[in-house]
């Protein structure tokens, strides 16, 4: 058959025609279909998975008979010319590479800038110039950096569209970065189409599928392609293979998989790879095996840095803090290379353990050695340096930071909030504001600590107002305790029990202890035992909860109450164990409790103690008789409170240490008001800095005053 007579009008202005491309939304795409006058408007194909290929053509067939029949209505139907039919890709005759060199150079160009959404952009503007003409094999690269980060398929099909249509032949490598553009993509099935049909594959082809499979959270489909690898290879699998597939049976949490490649591994003879043994190591401590993950540690006849990081953080993921810390100390006699994240663990570590002075020396070994700390490391030290009291040094640290994240941010305000720098807190929380920088759920409730701490109502109302404001931030439970206390320390009982009336969550046990709070601050029997029953029915167990109550009815004269309280203790077979209060000097912990004689320096604790009452006596003390508690039973009000495990630490402190040295007391409970007083009075005759971390919080006391504004008078817990 003859080509057809040239036609009257083109298609594309047709008024028709172009109602039809109105109708699909179709996007513009000019393809010469070999003849000067007639040019049809198609979808892209970029967009189109590769198993759609083959419908997509029949649909461009029929859209050009529809286009002939509505342009040429006069003439006589004539049969129309058939498209040559392309051969297939790998059998495709290879076209010349033409260079676009200022094109494609800008596309290399914006996605080494990371601007990858233009780099795709800059594809259509080069299919829409030159469909069937071949890029650079470096403009390829390119574009799939740039599709992959994207994580679109529509942009990831794109270039392997153009790629096919422009007769492009990857090699193996180009293969490879394909493979991985569709499976970071998520587009699972056309991975697979491609992994199938690559021509050769390398034992990096199957480990980017197998990745990928893992990523995807498929981890049973990555071990049958590990299956399949081994049975064609065997031995020849590769280490950095078997890492992805011990990385499969972890993310699956099987042992039983992971043990037996284990036994493939030690087939293949490759224990002595830098990575295998880190990735068994990690794999049994995810399972839960953390005596088979230090016997693969044990094994490994040289260990690198990285081999001692990974045991490191598998004792700290599992709360080893005593292991880890004696395998940090064989590290540093084995003269293995200290990196970052040696670093950001063992402040980890240090900070569970109580170590501030390691912290110290760790930190200071850091500056030395020229070593910049990641934002995790700096971020774990902010947060070390807050929790024991050293809020000038988290500063310090957070200012010198490169970057920061929330997590830096929040760990700043929550340490100024719960050491009574309510101030500083709110500062910081405005300051983040102003950055640009949303808060979210911890750092509301960082901010909300310091007002109910500091006493700052108002402000805190307006916080809690500015979080209900915001649909992705809706206060939680914890959130709600907070106003209720800040509420009720304020002698704002109405409010407070309203907050707990009108709270769109469930009461949970927080919100009612806060609720009781605030009626044993304000001395309101009636609230607070209304709290008290709703309380004692969700944590019947915890004894606190007894002793709060058992307070209230004290401080109010009701004896037969707090008798009543007594019994129900002693039915449910509970018992108020001893608290306990230790001072750490010359690297070593010493502990007291109530009444406590075991000490070898007894007699000069006491005899320093008895010294310090009388001085702060003339300065105006007097003993507090009104409260009931944890290391004191019921039996024993009457003894005197000079005898409290704390005021012990104290004295030992004082006679143990240098004249100038500021203590540091921890204690496993409340810092009772009687307590609280004394030392006060204690740093106001010693001119000491003394750092009190009871069961709440911390308090800075020095030369007669605490930070936290004696707020634990006014606190039931």
């Amino acid at each position: 058959l003859s080509p057809p007579p040239p036609l009257a009008q083109n298609p594309t202005q047709n008024p028709k025609t172009l109602a039809i491309f109105a109708k699909f939304q179709l996007t513009p795409l000019r393809i010469m279909l070999g003849f000067p006058s007639m040019e049809l408007q198609l979808t892209p194909l970029r967009s189109l998975p590769l198993h759609y290929r083959t419908t997509t053509k029949a649909t461009a067939t029929a859209t050009a008979n529809t286009v002939s029949a509505c342009s040429v209505e006069s003439q006589a139907l004539k049969p129309r010319p058939q498209l040559p039919r392309q051969a297939p890709f790998h059998s495709r005759r290879r076209s010349s590479p033409v260079h676009f060199p200022s094109l494609c150079a800008a596309i290399e160009r914006l996605v080494a800038e990371g601007r990858h959404r233009e780099a795709c952009d800059a594809l259509r503007d080069a299919r829409a110039g030159a469909p069937f003409v071949a890029l650079p094999a470096s403009t390829y690269d390119a574009l799939v950096t740039a599709a992959s980060a994207l994580r679109e398929a529509g942009s990831a099909a794109g270039v392997l569209w153009h790629m096919e249509s422009s007769g492009f032949q990857p090699d193996q490598y180009m293969w490879n970065r394909v493979l991985g553009m569709y499976l970071v993509c998520g587009m699972l099935a056309e991975a697979r189409e491609v992994f199938d049909g690559m021509p050769t594959r390398s034992r990096v082809t199957w480990g980017v599928m197998m990745g990928g499979l893992v990523d995807a959270k498929r981890p049973r489909g990555a071990l049958a392609l590990f299956r399949e690898l081994w049975e064609e290879l065997g031995v020849g699998a590769g280490p950095r293979v078997v890492v992805v597939a011990v990385r499969a049976a972890t993310v699956l949490g099987s042992v039983h998989a992971g043990r037996e490649l284990h036994c493939c591994v030690a087939k293949m003879g490759m224990c002595e790879d830098q990575y295998l043994p880190c990735a068994l190591i990690d794999m049994y401590s995810k399972c839960g095996r953390i005596d088979e993950a230090r016997r693969v540690f044990d094994g490994i006849p040289w260990r690198s840095v990285v081999a001692w990081n990974t045991m490191l953080a598998v004792y700290s993921l599992h709360g080893r803090s005593e292991e880890a810390l004696d395998l940090y100390h064989h590290m540093c006699e084995s003269g293995a290379g200290l990196d970052q994240f040696t670093f950001s663990t063992m402040l980890r570590i240090f900070s569970r353990l109580g170590l501030l002075e390691h912290a110290k020396q760790i930190h200071a070994g850091l500056i030395q050695s020229g070593l910049q700390m990641d934002i995790v490391g700096n971020t774990a030290l902010v947060d070390l340096y807050c929790k024991w009291g050293q809020m000038e040094d988290a500063r310090h640290v957070f200012e010198r930071m490169p970057s920061r994240n929330l997590i830096s941010w929040n760990a700043l305000i929550a340490g100024y909030g719960y050491h009574g720098m309510g101030s500083k807190a709110i500062e910081m929380f405005e300051r983040l504001l102003a950055e640009g920088i949303a808060p979210n759920h911890v750092t509301f409730l960082g901010v909300l600590n310091a007002c109910r701490f500091s006493g700052f109502i108002d402000k805190g109302k307006r916080i809690f107002q500015l979080m209900t404001q915001n649909p992705k931030t809706k206060p939680r439970a914890m959130h709600y305790a907070c106003v209720i206390e800040l509420f009720g320390r304020q002698g704002l009982l109405d409010e407070a029990y309203s907050v707990i009336r009108k709270s769109p969550v469930t009461p949970t046990a927080n919100m009612w202890g806060a609720l009781l709070t605030a009626g044993r601050m304000n001395k309101n029997i009636q609230l607070a035992r209304l709290a008290a029953e709703q309380l004692l029915a969700m944590e019947p167990q915890k004894v606190n909860n007894y002793i709060v109550l058992l307070n209230l009815y004290m401080n109010s004269g009701k004896r037969d109450e707090a008798l009543t309280v007594v019994s129900t203790l002693k039915r449910a077979g509970l018992s108020m164990s001893a608290a306990c209060s230790w001072i750490t000097v010359k690297k070593k912990d010493h502990r007291f409790f109530f009444n406590d004689s075991l000490n070898p320096k007894s007699s000069e604790i006491y005899q320093r103690l008895d010294t310090l009452m009388e001085v702060i006596k003339e300065l105006g003390y007097v003993i507090e008789e009104d409260e009931l508690l944890p290391d004191i039973l019921p039996d024993e009000q009457k003894t005197l409170k000079m005898f409290h495990s704390e005021k012990l630490a104290v004295a030992f402190g004082l006679i143990s240490t240098s004249p100038s040295a500021p203590l540091t007391i921890n204690q496993s409970h409340r810092l009772c008001h009687d307590c609280h007083n004394v030392i006060k009075f204690v740093t106001q005759v010693t001119k000491r800095e003394i750092t009190v971390r009871d069961a709440s919080r911390f308090h800075h006391f020095k030369l007669g005053t605490c930070s936290c504004g004696d707020y634990c008078k006014n606190t039931a817990k």
